[in-house]
């Protein structure tokens, strides 16, 4: 993932657009036959950038690609950054690849596991048209770097143009409010607008597994359903969905580290980092450590009531565990917590609670 000059970059894209504008869908329904369309949605909810579930990802869309006719990938990204994808995917450099990873830097999006994902889906799946449907995360960096573009091009006049500015106002409020049920109500906005246009092609989509329960409501708010809830109200038994989650916590710690909490050093299991940019705007990421034979050491230490369901884990949660998990904030500042496993539950999900070191 290197740096290219901005003006190399517009080069680039001006050299691919008229490719781009021509692209076609080539989509067939899943279990039609060929030239058919059913309009089936297939949602996979993920934690993200965890290499087993991208794995699980990349072999679910590769089948639906080769033996469906499938071409419409819709992700939890901005609108403009799935339109520089496309462009990207009809580019013979990765320069555009590039600026994105740079833009997510400090984001657990920018990982080499999901450079990998996308690169593949480049070399095997070709003809993969992507559909952002986020709010505008990053709107200061790649959303006005779109724009620019645009503009360089000849289309300030576009309907790509017009949605571009849309969706950049979408994550200014979103980020000015850090209104959750405003980001989840966009969200299907947004995606109703994309699959509508497509005309019965079926598609897949890739979101976290918050987004993807036609049970629940948004975790943020708990006052809105989330995405998948409002999509099935609309399309009844077209939708599918599948919470691809639990295949992040059979895997192994990264390493072992050493903490230190007062006069005594604990092995510190390290289960790696979570992305929570887009769920809240005043963070990048979490990191998990599971200290190991600790309990009995916090066990009677007060508690905060300030819990974290086990969903929100990269690993398997047993009762009598103590985890340190810490918070890296956008400023660049960090906040620990301490967070005890006692059995206890959250309006109906098992949880742990934070408490207080003396």
């Amino acid at each position: 993932m290197k740096t290219k000059h901005h003006k190399r970059l517009v080069l680039i894209l001006t050299a691919i657009v008229v490719m781009v504008i021509s692209l076609g869908y080539f989509v067939t329904g899943t279990g039609a036959k060929r030239g058919q369309h059913s309009g089936e949605i297939f949602l996979y909810g993920e934690q993200h950038s965890v290499e087993q579930i991208l794995e699980k990802e990349f072999e679910l869309w590769s089948s639906y690609y080769r033996h469906d006719g499938m071409r419409h990938l819709f992700v939890e990204l901005p609108y403009y950054t799935a339109q520089y994808l496309n462009l990207w995917m009809k580019s013979d450099s990765d320069d555009i690849l590039d600026s994105l990873f740079e833009d997510w830097d400090g984001t657990a999006m920018c990982s080499q596991e999901v450079f990998r994902f996308y690169k593949r889906i480049k070399e095997e799946c070709p003809e993969t048209v992507f559909h952002g449907t986020d709010v505008g995360h990053q709107y200061s960096s790649t959303g006005k770097r779109f724009l620019e573009y645009l503009e360089s091009t000849d289309q300030s006049r576009s309907r790509m143009y017009a949605l571009a500015q849309e969706n950049i106002g979408q994550g200014q409020y979103y980020y000015e409010h850090s209104d959750h049920a405003y980001r989840e109500n966009t969200m299907v906005e947004n995606f109703i607008r994309e699959f509508d246009s497509l005309s019965g092609a079926d598609v897949m989509g890739i979101y976290g597994s918050a987004h993807t329960d036609v049970e629940a409501m948004d975790y943020g708010t708990r006052s809105v359903p989330c995405m998948a809830n409002q999509l099935h109200q609309r399309y009844g038994e077209t939708l599918h969905t599948e919470d691809l989650s639990s295949l992040a916590l059979s895997r192994e710690p990264y390493r072992t580290d050493t903490i230190k909490i007062g006069e005594k050093e604990y092995s510190a299991l390290y289960f790696g980092k979570t992305d929570l940019s887009a769920m809240l705007p005043d963070y990048q990421y979490r990191e998990f450590w599971l200290l190991e034979d600790a309990y009995d050491d916090f066990k009677d230490c007060f508690v905060t009531g300030n819990v974290l369901p086990y969903n929100n884990y990269p690993m398997k949660i047993e009762t009598g565990q103590i985890f340190v998990i810490d918070y890296k904030k956008t400023d660049g500042s960090l906040v620990r917590e301490y967070h005890r496993s006692d059995g206890n539950s959250w309006q109906g999900m098992p949880a742990t609670e934070e408490f207080h070191i003396d």
